[in-house]
């Protein structure tokens, strides 16, 4: 017969609660993005979560079809700068509708590309989930529109929760 003290299981539990500490969920602005956040909530609840960072990244900004000495690098740089304000306003505006009991939500607006930004920041700011939204596509379409979600599950060395899109269609 194995004995196991109640305050051994106790114990357990609450380690099971607080193995996420600090979640990343990466936001685009869009509603797919925002999909995410029934699991957060329950989530952020069950782990007793410290730390939600919401966060977006800016590509660098490409003018194609020789448009680009249109603009002056000042100008370019305005551009890309207004885009990060935009992301700033639009991730704060979430952050302040998120309540989770004893957690702070942090945002952070990057620059460069998506998916190596988001595996970088992760792995170098103690995130040890992190939760992201995605299309479900496959096949071609994936191939020609690459995913995100896609390379961010194979270059993170954080656990990644990939939520589907509501009305998501069960296929190969």
């Amino acid at each position: 017969m194995l004995a196991v003290s109640v305050d051994a299981l106790g114990s357990e539990r609450m380690e099971r609660r607080q193995m996420y500490q600090h979640i990343m969920v990466p936001l685009d602005g869009s509603e797919l993005a925002e999909c995410v956040f029934t699991h957060l909530d329950a989530i952020a609840a069950g782990c007793y979560v410290k730390k939600v960072t919401l966060i977006s990244v800016e590509e660098p900004l490409h003018i194609y079809g020789g448009l680009e000495s249109m603009f002056s690098d000042h100008e370019r740089e305005q551009l890309e700068e207004s885009r990060m304000v935009k992301d700033r306003s639009y991730l704060d505006g979430i952050a302040k509708r998120l309540n989770y009991k004893g957690a702070v939500v942090e945002t952070k607006v990057l620059r460069g590309h998506v998916a190596h930004e988001l595996a970088n920041y992760a792995d170098t700011n103690g995130v040890d989930l992190i939760i992201i939204s995605t299309h479900g596509r496959s096949g071609v379409s994936r191939w020609v529109w690459g995913s995100v979600a896609d390379k961010l599950l194979r270059s993170s060395c954080v656990p990644v929760l990939m939520v589907r899109a509501p009305g998501c269609v069960a296929g190969i």
